[in-house]
């Protein structure tokens, strides 16, 4: 992969995005506002995630951000749906245990796209290092409110044993509730990149608080 993995990524749920929007505001200009702001701050990938929608609300949001956020320098990564990453102009897919395997959404997607995969909690999935996946999400490391997961915390010890398992040169990133002053122990413990998304986007302007994580840690 030619990409530079960043060492943070925000994670843009559709549920949050619901809960910004301000009587009387359209969705669609809200979100090109927040993916403009997002670029300029930095962002080089993002994951729009988008767990009850129709394909066509999804199609829309994708239209938008990829607008408001072109590549080739900035990477989009849509979650589950490999199936919809060709219509969306994206340039991947997060693929999560017991939806598509990561093998056969390399298929779909060719080799050149970026596809990545839940790896484990506190072990790695049978097989999960043998996926053709360019990077590997481990947690929850902190209990999350934007994602059900019936998975314990694992903390940052539960990443530095994945990242004995996986070896040194496996891009892992960690996710579920890191906050800016839990990401430095949780980056240490050997996670290659942080994944972020309420932290971010409950923020009263998500794009300069990613410009304060960036500033602290990038």
């Amino acid at each position: 992969m030619a990409f530079a993995f960043p060492k943070i990524y925000p994670i843009l749920d559709s549920a949050i995005l619901e809960s910004a929007t301000a009587p009387g505001a359209g969705r669609g200009e809200l979100l090109h506002r927040l993916g403009s702001e997002l670029a300029a701050a930095g962002v080089t990938l993002l994951e729009y995630r988008n767990k009850t929608g129709s394909d066509a609300e999804i199609l829309a949001d994708a239209a938008v951000l990829r607008s408001a956020m072109p590549g080739p320098n900035i990477k989009l990564i849509l979650d589950d749906r490999a199936d919809l990453v060709d219509l969306c102009g994206f340039d991947g897919v997060h693929v999560d245990a017991g939806d598509m395997p990561a093998a056969e959404a390399r298929k779909l997607l060719g080799p050149a796209r970026i596809v990545g995969t839940f790896g484990g909690s506190d072990g790695f999935l049978p097989g999960v290092l043998d996926a053709p996946a360019d990077y590997l999400a481990v947690g929850p490391v902190y209990p999350t409110t934007t994602k059900q997961t019936s998975k314990a915390p694992i903390g940052p010890e539960g990443v530095r044993r994945l990242r004995e398992q996986a070896g040194a040169e496996r891009i892992l990133t960690a996710a579920a509730g890191i906050t800016l002053e839990r990401a430095p122990e949780v980056l240490a413990a050997g996670a290659s990149s942080v994944a972020v998304a309420a932290a971010i986007f409950r923020a009263p302007d998500p794009a300069a608080e990613f410009r304060r994580w960036l500033a602290e840690l990038g």
